[in-house]
């Protein structure tokens, strides 16, 4: 039975992806009516059940649509598609304009009752397996000796050590558990490797825009951030990054290399590998933020720097807390030859990490029940995008544009150089509606007129409603 189940399972999505691929290349243009159910079981040999899941996935993500009495048609169009933003191009020097307050306030909003959270990059409840991980909370209370009351290794939990690098071969990195210490998330992860290996005053470098959160470290950290330019689909840019290295004394290089934070680029392979060797070249440590590379669109999970790093200069660093369990906060990072070092700073700032939530992932990954739930996921987040994307093209005003992320949760907006998005931020919270200002993602005087927004949430027809409200807000600003 399960057998039969899992080449059906197989067959839906071989039948979808022919015809999303027809329906992306233009080979199916919009209004095109599709085969009848009948003609896709009589051509692909397949059940009138396993038919319609093909057509229940393709009208999840938005591209076709049934029509009472008359079939199914296509509903995309490469037209209702926003435009690509351009290279992003920031200063050569940090100016430091501070934009704490902004950040602070952004957090403060979130637990307020009603307000629709497009500002933080984390799903919604909803699309969470909480029953099972509460589940895993009440094996892990019986398995673990001493309940998990007592303090675990300073490395981690070696269960969870041990999946984690089983789940690195995904990606082509073949680490031993022995080269991983866990963390409290993947800020914590990175925040060990600042610490670690900068001292006040070295120079950090970083593609822009960044992660508000990664920027806010290095500021309490007292290290200067360069920023350099990135490209919205392949992420820094690979130029900029040897002409930096060639003319300033840059300690380490902080990077997103898989769905960045905000602007949602994924660095092409290649480009990961001449990372890793130019690096190499000018002995710069990297710290790769690898928090998304599990929520890919594609075929398969893309690689990381990690998997071409020879000389252990490159600290790759993870989490589940965009994936599974944000209030767990179970992360790691494999941190090369510097496992010495960032093994010390934990602990010195935190002894051990949680024992009982580190205990309930590991079970997740050994069981198969983690991807499981990623299919599931990827599928809803895709989808999603698709429909916001949609929903900028449709609501926003002429002009806006928008990335076009392969995974993770976010999308970056771009709207017509005219508005200012903290005013528009201000005014939206007045209707309940949150999202993040661009200006948060730079230390600079820029992005004044971008914004973030987290497609991670359930779709609705609130969200659509106010996505629509957040549209005609911007119609009035212009």
């Amino acid at each position: 039975m399960k057998k039969t189940q899992n080449k059906s399972e197989f067959a839906y999505m071989r039948i979808a992806k022919i015809i999303e691929q027809q329906i992306l290349n233009g080979t199916l243009r919009t209004g095109d009516k599709l085969p009848s159910l009948r003609t896709i079981c009589r051509e692909y040999g397949v059940s009138q059940n396993t038919a319609l899941s093909a057509y229940y996935y393709l009208e999840s993500k938005m591209l076709i649509e049934t029509r009472p009495q008359s079939g199914y048609y296509v509903r995309y169009s490469k037209t209702k598609i926003p435009a690509l933003p351009q290279l992003t191009n920031p200063e050569s020097e940090a100016n430091y304009a501070d934009s704490e307050l902004l950040v602070r306030k952004i957090y403060d909003s979130l637990g307020e009752d009603g307000h629709l959270p497009l500002a933080l990059g984390t799903p919604a409840n909803e699309l969470l397996p909480i029953a099972k991980l509460n589940k895993g909370l009440m094996m892990a209370t019986r398995e673990l000796k001493d309940s998990g009351v007592m303090y675990d290794k300073t490395e981690g939990n070696e269960r969870l050590r041990r999946q984690i690098a089983r789940w690195s071969f995904a990606m082509e990195c073949n680490l031993k558990h022995d080269e991983i210490i866990t963390t409290s998330g993947c800020l914590n992860a990175l925040s060990y490797c600042m610490m670690a290996l900068t001292k006040k005053g070295d120079t950090v470098a970083m593609e822009s825009p960044i992660s508000f959160g990664m920027l806010q470290l290095a500021q309490v950290l007292g290290v200067k951030v360069l920023e350099l330019p990135s490209d919205p689909q392949h992420g820094v840019d690979l130029n900029a990054l040897e002409d930096a290295l060639r003319k300033n004394k840059i300690n380490v290089c902080l990077f997103i290399s898989n769905f960045s934070n905000p602007l949602g680029s994924c660095m092409p392979d290649e480009n990961k590998k001449q990372t890793v060797r130019l690096l190499e070249k000018y002995n710069v440590p990297l710290i790769e933020n690898d928090l998304n590379g599990d929520v890919y669109f594609g075929q398969q999970r893309p690689k990381s720097c990690k998997t071409y790093d020879e000389s252990g200069l490159v600290l790759w660093c993870g989490s589940v807390s965009k994936t599974l369990a944000p209030g767990y906060r179970v992360g790691w990072v494999a941190p090369g030859k510097f496992k010495d070092e960032v093994r010390r700073m934990k602990l010195y700032h935190n002894i051990s990490s949680t024992s009982i939530t580190q205990e309930v992932i590991a079970g997740f990954l050994e069981t198969g029940r983690y991807e499981n739930h990623l299919r599931k996921l990827r599928h809803t987040l895709h989808g999603n995008l698709l429909k916001f994307s949609r929903a900028i093209s449709d609501y926003f005003p002429d002009g806006t544009m928008a990335s076009r992320p392969q995974g993770g949760f976010v999308i970056w907006v771009e709207l017509p150089k005219t508005i200012d998005t903290i005013a528009l931020y201000e005014q939206c919270l007045r209707h309940k509606i949150s999202f993040a200002p661009g200006r948060i993602f730079t230390l600079q005087n820029q992005y004044e007129n971008c914004l973030r927004l987290n497609y991670g949430l359930l779709w609705n027809e609130r969200l659509d409603r106010d996505l629509k409200l957040l549209g005609d807000l911007a119609h009035k600003a212009l």
